[in-house]
């Protein structure tokens, strides 16, 4: 038998939350934006009204004002973002245990268990858009379907405030004349590849030769084609399941571009700072770390190195990452989006053996400390309590409330 899996995205989540406490511009074009009064800052969200106008996420200001010159905007709050989000998951689990988050405004659910008490996919997924709405004032667009990919597709398929079934009888006719770019995890750089050979549509992909996409692709290649001819299998987690994070990454776009050793060593030594904080949150150390830089014509490089020994402290994050970027970046070029990431993740107390490269375990013990300290004072005085002297009274735009957690 079939699994019974939704996907439940909630419909502009940011911008709908801040419409919360401003009822009166409902039905005006309103996007949330890091900094509303700087041309250069960016749009975090928005709403449908300017949706429609052309507005797009990550666009900066004044690019957004050239379309839809009436558009309002609003700061965000990302705390309480965070709580709406705790409270969606409740009610996700009143109908099922099984749910995964997959990002702050989205979470598969495994409901193939739960029919004999609610009834079937669409039904449960009608019920708890209604809980959603009449509880929390919020809608959201949900996926039913037999795999977690098409479950997402779904949710994408109809929005805003919908329900979408997609069985094993109609996603050919549904999903395999939707552009190649519509597959979830298919980027712009993949689909460009795959246009090169001819292949435009998510029916295009499934009918190609299974071989020749692996060999073409390597795993990515196969798992292509399993998503877009619904073979894709995983597990919803187990809301009891300790989820294994991957990766522990921040970034910001810039009220300024950065140029020179100075900008970017202070950009990179708060978003470390960021890293190594959540990775203490989290219990974890790195084994690696990646950058990921885009400069003001929209050009992007990714860059990885591994760590002689694993850490989860910002001054080593920031000297790793300004290693790479001195060897992948003519730090005069600019740069207007920085991301910082940990990857390789491992439990901070797995044991590990030393290095030749390892300093003095007892001054990184004391430094580890310092660590959990200052994350002690921010917990109880705020974010902002202590902070690096060089992020202090800087002018490239690095305000919590603009950053982005991955």
């Amino acid at each position: 038998m079939d699994r019974v899996i939704l996907h439940c995205d909630m419909n502009s989540f940011f911008a709908s939350v801040e419409l919360l406490s401003h009822p009166e511009l409902k039905e005006v074009p309103v996007a949330v934006s890091g900094n509303p009064d700087n041309r250069h800052g960016i749009i975090l969200a928005k709403n449908e009204p300017a949706k429609k106008a052309g507005v797009v996420t990550a666009e900066t200001v004044w690019q957004a004002l050239k379309k839809c010159p009436n558009l309002q905007f609003l700061r965000p709050h990302h705390a309480k973002y965070r709580e709406y989000s705790r409270q969606i998951n409740a009610i996700y689990y009143r109908f099922t245990d099984m749910v995964e988050p997959f990002s702050i405004d989205e979470s598969w659910l495994d409901v193939t268990a739960s029919q004999k008490l609610f009834g079937n996919g669409g039904q449960i997924a009608d019920q708890i858009r209604e809980t959603v709405k009449k509880e929390l004032g919020l809608t959201l667009s949900v996926g039913v379907s037999f795999n977690k990919i098409f479950a997402k597709m779904g949710s994408e398929y109809k929005k805003p405030d919908a329900t979408t079934i997609i069985t094993r009888e109609n996603y050919k006719d549904l999903l395999w004349p939707l552009p190649i770019r519509e597959m979830i995890f298919i980027g712009s750089a993949t689909a460009e590849k795959l246009h090169a050979f001819g292949i435009k549509t998510i029916g295009d992909l499934a009918l190609s030769d299974k071989n020749w996409l692996e060999n073409t692709f390597g795993k990515n290649g196969l798992a292509m084609y399993e998503s877009a001819n619904g073979l894709e299998n995983s597990p919803v987690a187990l809301a009891t399941e300790k989820q294994k994070i991957k990766s522990v990454g921040n970034g910001i776009t810039f009220k300024r571009n950065l140029i020179g050793e100075d900008d970017i060593r202070t950009a990179v030594i708060s978003l470390a700072d960021t890293v190594a904080s959540r990775l203490r949150k989290y219990q974890l150390k790195a084994g690696g770390v990646k950058v990921d830089i885009k400069d003001p014509y929209f050009k992007t490089i990714s860059r990885q190195k591994q760590l002689d020994t694993r850490t989860n402290l910002a001054e080593e994050i920031a000297s790793s990452v300004l290693e790479l970027l001195k060897r992948s970046w003519d730090l005069n070029s600019a740069i207007r989006l920085l991301t910082v990431t940990a990857i390789n993740l491992s439990e901070e107390d797995e044991a590990e053996q030393l290095s030749i490269f390892q300093s003095d375990e007892n001054s990184r013990r004391s430094r580890e400390k310092l660590g959990i300290t200052m994350d002690n004072i921010r917990q109880k005085f705020g974010e902002k309590a202590i902070l690096f002297g060089s992020v202090i009274n800087n002018d490239i735009g690095i305000e919590l409330d603009e950053t982005k957690e991955e």
